[in-house]
């Protein structure tokens, strides 16, 4: 499948490693169909960005949980580009909090994202994705760390591995990879939300990798292409990114 060929679907696609994930693919000549929750500002921009590197890409707003949505979100890829190529589901919300004091409509709101939609999107890919294709789902490095307040995004993300697993081997025969990339701590708008200016906290943070820094999109970015393109004997995989980080 050359890069000029490819029809690409990307969940959470407008803003963050999701972003980075598109220029990438655009960079190689695919077209791309953005989802994005809520924030059109931001997906009109990053549409705007692939355009400009001469590919066709098309924003659509859809709730990954929300089947109808979802539906859509692969219908305009068939009626724009003529099918599906490549689905990075990459959408995803986290919520930190000691497990006696979490609220339980906090769980619900981070299975029913991260877990259920997971199962949703991963449901319309498998049914649409051509043959040779590849479905890249996001996990997270927390499911190695357990560190304390991440217990519910730390389980969500162990759902999303336990079902990559379980799909790759549900499609035997079908020549479609499905894997999953587990980031650590990556240089988007939700770490800093999470450092809030504390330079200790940055510092550890960064420290934390043999590396010596906190990680980019563009580091994400890279595996997701590789999984997507020349890694076709990866399959059924967790492929962790975060620099060796203990």
């Amino acid at each position: 499948m050359t890069g000029t060929s490819k029809r690409v679907v990307i969940t959470g696609g407008s803003r963050g490693i999701g972003r980075e994930i598109a220029l990438r693919f655009a960079d190689s000549g695919a077209r791309v169909v953005v989802n994005y929750a809520g924030n059109r500002e931001a997906a009109d921009s990053t549409v705007a960005d692939l355009r400009a590197r001469g590919v066709r890409a098309v924003a659509v707003q859809a709730d990954v949980a929300d089947e109808d949505g979802v539906r859509s979100v692969f219908d305009t890829a068939e009626q724009e580009f003529g099918g599906v190529d490549v689905v990075v589901h990459a959408a995803g919300v986290v919520h930190r909090a000691p497990l006696a004091d979490l609220d339980l409509a906090d769980l619900d709101r981070v299975l029913r994202t991260n877990v259920r939609g997971t199962f949703v999107v991963d449901r319309e890919a498998v049914r649409r994705l051509a043959r040779g294709g590849a479905l890249i789902n996001f996990a997270s490095s927390v499911t190695r760390f357990s560190t304390p307040g991440n217990s519910v995004y730390t389980a969500s993300k162990a759902a999303v591995e336990a079902l990559t697993l379980t799909l790759s081997r549900e499609l035997r025969g079908r020549g479609v990879t499905v894997n999953a990339v587990a980031p650590g701590s990556i240089a988007t708008e939700m770490l800093e939300e999470y450092l809030a200016g504390d330079e200790d906290l940055r510092r550890s943070v960064a420290a934390g990798s043999p590396l010596g820094r906190v990680g980019t999109p563009g580091d994400v970015a890279e595996v997701v292409l590789f999984l997507a393109g020349p890694g076709r004997w990866v399959n059924g995989q967790v492929v962790y990114v975060n620099g060796g980080a203990i």
